[in-house]
């Protein structure tokens, strides 16, 4: 019974274990999904990503034990061949009915797979393929878990900016890859104001000999500056190729982007002695612990699985393909029912159309673009598809490996370190930037152009020719056999390349040679010499105008510039006999009379009372006045000013006529000289008009504009020098001469060194660009020169240069022999204005005194009421007196007294500076006066009969004093 029972038991056991063990598997199930992988298994770089992929998805796993989801890989490849790539990807689709695929390896295999994941709703997600040209296709399947090519491109231009080059060669690969970088690298360079000569294309299946030839033509160039967006295979072979062609020597720059940066702690010792001096741009990975001990985990499995590639070490790619597996198996989890549709599917396997259709594709692909996360390459966020770009990492190939010289990003261009970002300042400067070691083992940074090998030295094509060799002079010395070329024009190139930051060997070739005959068109020819590659520059008297611009380079301007026109002087002089009155109009010359009356009636007025010499008959004092008001024009006058008023007034009358006397004879002096310059003609219209004859020089543009002015071809007249211009002149419009010549600036400056007595210049001045060097289009030595130009022009180099070999340019300027008008009112109306206000304020200062003195007179006591024309009266008699209480009459008095020693007042004389008798003032009949006890005077025939009988008629104290004098005398 006790055996039944535990039989009983332990079956019952065993059933529950059982049955527990079918419970819990079937909660512990997984789900496996199928993802493809297609990649090109003979590359390093895809047999790096294929072992981070597996890694990734182990580490996933068990980190994440719970997840009911297994990806489940199929490994296909692509044989590096965009047709077996395809294939492989529809094989995966119809017959595995994968739900995504990862891969392939390059951008040209991924273009056509791109469209295969969209038909059938399976995401694409690779971590190789770059190409800016991917995203453009626009689907949401389509995943780029890399930095896509497009955000190095500014870094790559913010580098050759920041060492000042001016010119670039891009060397790309001829495919995907290679072409879809190229619109954007030579857009941004271009906006950097970097020029690109030459774009240079490899073949993905070129050999190595196809390589050598492109890199000696590049060679042949002057451009030293390579940009190379190539894979790592292509740029192994083009850097050991290009040392051994001596590409690799001072003087060059190369700057490899991500496609060669990215792989660059891969390369081997033998390609690293290669691309020593090398700028590589890389993409930036921030260094973890965790990523440490991935990689040593990495490189341990790595090296057993791949026995030939120890070399090979983990880069940006590997880790992206790393992030692109732990991102698609956290979207398939988070999706889980993924399925696939085949009803439409039909028995042609090479039908595409019937691929069928994931069910939950969509649901995927959108899974994917939510993923955040911290990866081992850094933050993961897709953005459009595309994973966000982060820092890229500039570095130096330096001895056995690279060393970082800095960073770029987006916000704030260079910087040393990530950690001083600053996202209110963004840094072009090299000074942020550590010192580079350049090819050759140099630490000069290189200028980004030599002259081509195809010459030594620069040639520099000088015109020869027969006139003008003040400019350029080419002489064949027999003695050397040998061609000396000097003039104006060479030395100041001569000094211009000596300014140049770096050596530029040149020498002379004239042209055409010295044997041949000298054409008309030497300048335009010496142009097509440049264009056609036969010169490297010119040198000579070449202008700058708009059609040579097109064909060549000018550098700037170092002689003044235009077009203007010479004529002959004639002499206006003015040779009648009223010339002297020219120099003043006829108002300046009324208002200086009127002002010279004036200023004598003034100081006689200040005078008459106080000075013997303004006293006397009326004829006297009106002749004296006058000639002492006009006599101090030549400051002439005799008479004597005591009156402090009349002082001031002669003071400020002498300064006006000063200022008049001078401007008058600086006047006159321009009158008779400077005007007599004049030109014979100073209107072009009007030589088109009367068709008279123009001359020009041989060979010149002038010509044309001339053409374009109106003349006519017979009107127009040759020279080739300043003497055969001069003797066209002479010989006048009538008998084959010419009646003014046009010429450039300097070739008239020259002239009229020679012959300025005789010519002018004048306007109209036609704008050219004037004399400038020449060099084939796009030259970087054109900015150099200019640069170099402007320091010889603004210095005393130019002016040493010009007193040499133009000693006899010392002509004043045309500009300044213009005739001088006459002088008017106009700029004298304020010394007028001054002196008339002196004198107007002197006279009422001397009024209100004399009123003041003589105020018992007009405001005294007058009981009959004596009219007012009598108290005038009376006033202007006393005016007519001398003012006996004047200091000067006073000096008189005592000196009569000492010498005569006669008791009471001398008789009155006459004025001792003129032999005239005595005032009439001072010889009255005193029988007309009377005087009274009450010491009034009264007068019968000079007040009337109504003083005499006024006991208490008045006046004022001098007039009684005067008349008691006039009694004293009688």
């Amino acid at each position: 019974m006790m055996n039944k029972f535990m039989c009983l038991l332990l079956f019952f056991i065993w059933t529950l274990t059982c049955f527990m063990r079918v419970a819990l598997a079937q909660t512990n199930a997984t789900v496996p999904v199928k993802v493809g992988i297609v990649l090109d298994l003979s590359s390093p770089t895809a047999k790096i990503g294929w072992n981070c992929i597996n890694m990734s998805l182990s580490d996933f796993y068990v980190s994440h034990p719970h997840y009911k989801t297994r990806l489940v890989f199929i490994l296909r490849d692509s044989q590096r061949d965009i047709v077996a790539a395809a294939a492989q990807a529809i094989d995966l689709i119809r017959t595995e009915q994968v739900q995504a695929i990862i891969g392939p390896s390059t951008s040209m295999e991924a273009n056509f797979v791109i469209s295969l994941g969209a038909e059938a709703h399976v995401p694409i997600v690779t971590f190789s393929a770059t190409s800016p040209s991917l995203s453009s296709l626009g689907s949401q399947y389509f995943f780029q878990i890399s930095q896509n090519d497009l955000a190095q491109v500014n870094a790559i231009s913010a580098i050759v900016q920041a060492f000042g080059w001016e010119e670039a060669v891009p060397i790309y690969l001829e495919d995907d890859f290679g072409k879809g970088i190229t619109p954007f690298l030579t857009n941004a360079l271009q906006q950097a104001y970097v020029r690109i000569p030459y774009m240079s294309a490899i073949s993905p299946s070129a050999t190595d000999e196809e390589i050598k030839t492109e890199l000696s033509n590049l060679k042949r160039n002057q451009t030293r500056l390579f940009v190379v967006h190539v894979p790592s295979d292509i740029g192994i072979r083009l850097f050991s190729i290009a040392k051994l062609i001596g590409m690799m020597n001072r003087g060059y720059v190369w700057i490899v982007t991500t496609g060669l940066g990215n792989m660059l702690n891969s390369f081997e010792s033998p390609v690293i002695e290669s691309m020593q001096g090398v700028l590589a741009v890389k993409s930036y990975v921030s260094r973890t612990k965790k990523l440490d001990d991935f990689e040593d985990r990495w490189k341990r499995k790595f090296i057993q699985d791949n026995p030939t590639l120890a070399g090979i070490n983990l880069n940006a790619l590997g880790l992206w393909a790393y992030d692109a597996t732990t991102a698609l198996a956290m979207a398939v989890e988070q999706v889980g029912n993924l399925g696939f549709d085949v009803s439409n599917v039909s028995g042609n396997s090479s039908d595409i159309e019937s691929l069928g259709v994931s069910r939950n594709g969509e649901k995927l692909g959108e899974a994917i673009s939510r993923m955040k996360f911290r990866g081992l390459s850094g933050e993961f966020s897709v953005v459009n598809g595309q994973l966000l770009a982060s820092a890229f990492e500039m570095v130096n190939v330096v001895g056995k490996g690279q060393r970082t010289i800095g960073f770029w990003t987006a916000q704030n261009g260079f910087v040393r370190n990530l950690s001083w970002t600053n996202t209110s300042t963004y840094s072009k400067s090299k000074k942020d930037l550590r010192e580079v070691s350049w090819p050759g083992d140099t630490n000069s940074i290189p200028k980004g152009w030599e002259i081509p090998v195809k010459g030594t030295k620069l040639r520099v094509g000088v015109p020869v020719k027969t006139g003008y060799t003040e400019f350029v002079k080419a002489i064949l010395n027999p003695a050397t056999n040998q061609t000396e070329i000097t003039g104006f024009c060479i030395d100041v190139f001569n000094s211009v390349v000596q300014l140049l930051p770096y050596g530029l060997p040149y020498e002379f070739i004239p042209f055409p040679k010295m044997e041949a005959v000298i054409s008309t068109t030497i300048y335009d020819d010496l142009i097509n010499q440049v264009y056609f590659g036969n010169f490297d520059a010119v040198v000579g008297d070449v202008t700058i105008i708009a059609n040579r611009s097109n064909h060549v380079d000018f550098t700037l301007p170092y002689t003044e510039s235009g077009v203007t026109m010479i004529v002959p002087v004639k002499d206006k002089r003015k040779k009648n006999a009223w010339a002297f009155l020219k120099p003043l109009t006829w108002d300046l010359w009324v208002a200086s009379a009127c002002s010279f009356v004036f200023i004598g009636f003034v100081v006689w007025v200040l005078e008459h009372r106080v000075n013997e010499h303004f006293r006397g008959p009326p004829s006297h004092q009106i002749g004296t006045s006058l000639s002492f008001s006009f006599s101090i024009m030549v400051f002439a006058h005799r008479e004597r000013v005591v009156s402090n008023l009349g002082r001031f007034v002669v003071i400020i009358w002498i300064f006006v006529v000063l200022i008049l006397t001078q401007s008058y004879t600086a006047s006159l002096t321009s009158l008779m000289t400077v005007e007599q310059l004049s030109p014979t003609v100073t209107d072009v219209s009007l030589l088109i008009k009367n068709r008279l004859n123009v001359g020009y020089l041989e060979g010149s543009f002038v010509h044309g504009i001339l053409k374009e002015m109106g003349f006519q071809d017979y009107q127009l007249k040759i020279y080739n020098s300043t003497e055969s211009c001069h003797k066209l002149f002479e010989k006048g419009v009538e008998n084959g001469g010419i009646a003014a010549a046009f010429d450039e600036i300097p070739y008239v400056k020259l002239f009229l060194g020679n012959y300025c007595s005789s010519y002018i210049m004048v306007e109209p001045t036609f704008k050219t660009g004037g004399f400038g060097f020449v060099f084939s289009k796009g030259s970087p030595i054109v900015a150099d020169m200019s640069r170099a130009i402007l320091n010889v022009t603004q210095g005393n180099e130019m002016k040493r240069i010009e007193s040499e070999w133009f000693k006899g340019s010392n002509c004043p300027d045309s500009k300044a022999l213009v005739s001088s008008n006459s002088l008017g009112l106009e700029s004298f109306w304020g010394l007028f204005l001054i002196a008339g206000l002196a004198s107007v304020l002197a006279l009422i200062i001397s009024t209100v005194t004399f009123l003041y003195q003589n105020r018992d007179i007009w405001s005294g006591y007058n009981p009959e009421g004596t009219s007012i024309w009598r108290r005038i009266k009376m006033l202007v008699n006393i005016f007519n007196q001398r003012d006996e209480s004047s200091h000067t009459f006073k000096k008189k008095e005592k000196r009569d007294e000492s010498g005569s020693n006669h008791n009471g007042l001398g008789a009155v004389e006459a004025s001792p500076a003129s032999q005239c008798p005595p005032s009439p003032s001072s010889e009255g009949d005193e029988s007309e006066f009377s005087f009274n006890g009450e010491g009034a005077v009264s007068s019968q025939d000079q007040f009337g009969g109504e003083a005499n009988n006024n006991p208490d008629a008045y006046l004022p104290q001098n007039v009684e004093i005067t008349v008691r004098h006039w009694v004293q005398h009688a």
